[in-house]
Parts: structure tokens; C-alpha cells; sequence
């Protein structure tokens, strides 16, 4: 079986988010997929490669998640939902059981894993 790289997983995350998988339905748009998945996407990566859920609040936006890795290098695939430059702060670690401990996150985690897991099988094809 081939081991799934970075480069897979970032490309099965970017055709698998949807407003159902964005925390912010509303605001959701096809021209900015990231919109709302940062939470889901962070614990998608960390279910692959492991390491830690980091988050920071951002004002006037509200809390933002991303990754950083066992080697110690962070991961952040949906700041480019961030159409303008922003100030990310230092991000504080978040248990897994934290983020996963809202409804609502667990069901678009689940339905974002089963896509990623659908789309990286049908690529091995």
C-alpha cells in the first residue's frame, strides 16, 4: 500500500470541503473553500501524520486551527481562507477530545474523513 504524503492528503482535504464541512455554512463560498475548515482539516492532517492541534484567537475573526507536526514544523492548509494578510498569534495546544468535544465539529469531521478517505482511494485507482 502506498503511504499517503502530504501533497495527497492537501489535495484530497481541498476536493473534499464543502459548506457541509465548514463551520460557517453561511459564509461558505466555492471561490473560498477553506472558509470554516480549519478545525476538521487539523484533525484530518493529525489523524495522518499525528502532532499537535494548535489554535489562536484572531480578532475580529475568532478561533483559527492548524497542525504542527512531530518533527516540530506547523502546517497551516486553510490560512488561505484568510483572503488578506493576517496575524496569526502563537497558537496554544488543543487536545483532540477539546475540539472534537462540540456536536457540531464532530459531525463535519466525520463527514469531511469519510470524502478524504473516498477521494484517496479512488486516486490509488
Amino acid at each position: 500500500m502506498r503511504k499517503i504524503t502530504l501533497k495527497d492528503l492537501k489535495k484530497a482535504l481541498k476536493n473534499s470541503w464543502s459548506r457541509e464541512t465548514s463551520s460557517d455554512p453561511n459564509n461558505w463560498t466555492s471561490e473560498n473553500p477553506a472558509w470554516g475548515q480549519c478545525a476538521v482539516t487539523a484533525l484530518i492532517i493529525q489523524d495522518y501524520f499525528g502532532g499537535d492541534l494548535l489554535r489562536a484567537a484572531i480578532e475580529g475573526i475568532g478561533s483559527h486551527y492548524w497542525n504542527q507536526l512531530p518533527d516540530g514544523s506547523e502546517i497551516d492548509l486553510t490560512k488561505i481562507q484568510f483572503l488578506t494578510a493576517i496575524t496569526i498569534p502563537a497558537g496554544e495546544i488543543r487536545l483532540r477530545e477539546y475540539v472534537l468535544s462540540y456536536p457540531a465539529t464532530v459531525k463535519r469531521y466525520e463527514i469531511l474523513k469519510q470524502r478524504v478517505e473516498k477521494y484517496l482511494k479512488e486516486e490509488k485507482k
